[in-house]
């Protein structure tokens, strides 16, 4: 009976990694690498990487300096520069009507030897992304994709020659991040803790990369118990399993940040009580976006994930955001906050001026 129950107990952890470390739908493309070269996992996350031979015809490989090289792990350490042609695009195989967070990683390690700042544009089809300003950087979006081909393009404006490291898309469930209209340009994603340890693939199934996030007005608590992380939004564990509350009871919970106005934004905001309260305790609070109530009176329940999401894009006075947790009157406990994420909204107009012209074509054909 014994040996029985190891069995079980052995399968049973065997089939939760696998899970766990399942990739089905993920397109992770190291950009630069061999066609000859086998497909290879990542040190870090053991995520299977291929080569970007069959994806772009164009563009040269090249690789970050010797200097830069301990910085640096595969699949960061190569890159395909493009220094012909003003615009050149990948050509990828997608899945449609499918929630896609597509990530694109710039790391320019003075691989050409100019050291100089990287200035070109991105594209997703024919609108406008994001412009790579910076020497090491991760342009992060989530797009509902209206076809079963979508294009990643480098636009040389003249000042720099384009380059990408990394390529990555992951499908996500159709009732996480939904927007009214538009797609989700990353802000920022923390979960709350005073670490250094940055989380995601395999502990975030989606592989969402999560950066600590922590102030010194803050009390940081952790839980070594099992956080219920959710059904919808599925958080790792080590996001839930922390959480921070201010010093002073009577405090409000601020967290600030700026976008470029009138950019709309959404945010996403994960809470779990992870203390054990005493018969006469109380946590509850308000949640107010730029001054303006949102939600509440609410209580987090004990190891078990609620997430507040706007229903409709927020903006912010000036480009200066703030999120506040208001403790009420009642409330013997301060506010407490595990994880929060923030998008701005981007329109791709274009995008979907292509896809009525396609209907239209169709109902005209059929």
């Amino acid at each position: 009976m014994e040996r029985y129950f190891v069995y079980v107990v052995t399968f049973l952890l065997i089939l939760h990694l696998v899970q766990a470390q399942n990739q089905t739908g993920f397109i992770s493309v190291d950009c630069g690498l061999s066609p000859l070269a086998s497909p290879y996992n990542a040190p870090e996350t053991g995520l299977t990487y291929t080569s970007d031979a069959d994806l772009v015809n164009s563009g040269k490989t090249g690789r970050v300096a010797k200097e830069f090289e301990p910085l640096y792990d595969r699949p960061t350490l190569i890159m395909r520069y493009f220094p012909e042609g003003v615009r050149n695009c990948y050509n990828l195989n997608v899945t449609r009507d499918t929630n896609y967070l597509i990530k694109a990683t710039f790391v320019y390690g003075n691989y050409d030897g100019l050291n100089v700042v990287p200035n070109f544009d991105l594209y997703l089809g024919p609108n406008l992304w994001s412009t790579v300003s910076s020497n090491d950087t991760i342009e992060e979006i989530i797009h509902v994709t209206n076809s079963n081909s979508l294009q990643v393009c480098l636009v040389n404006t003249g000042i720099s020659i384009p380059f990408i490291n990394m390529l990555e898309l992951r499908p996500l469930k159709k009732n996480m991040y939904v927007t009214q209209s538009g797609s989700l340009k990353y802000l920022f994603r923390g979960y709350i803790s005073n670490s250094s340890t940055r989380i995601r693939f395999p502990e975030d199934v989606y592989d969402r990369k999560w950066y600590p996030l922590f102030d010194n007005s803050w009390t940081q608590l952790t839980t070594t118990l099992n956080v219920n992380t959710g059904i919808t939004y599925e958080l790792p564990q080590g996001v839930m399993a922390k959480a921070a509350t201010p010093l002073e009871a009577n405090e409000t919970l601020n967290i600030t940040w700026t976008i470029e106005p009138p950019t709309q934004y959404y945010s996403y905001v994960h809470f779990a009580e992870l203390q054990n309260l005493r018969a006469n305790d109380t946590r509850e609070f308000n949640v107010t976006q730029n001054g303006i109530y949102t939600f509440g009176p609410f209580s987090p329940l004990p190891l078990k994930t609620a997430s507040i999401v706007n229903s409709i894009p927020q903006q912010c006075d000036g480009g200066a955001c703030i999120l506040q947790l208001v403790k009420t009157l009642k409330s013997t406990l301060p506010p407490i906050l595990n994880a929060i994420e923030a998008f701005s909204v981007i329109d791709l107009p274009q995008m979907e001026m292509t896809l009525l012209v396609l209907r239209m074509f169709k109902i005209l054909t059929d």
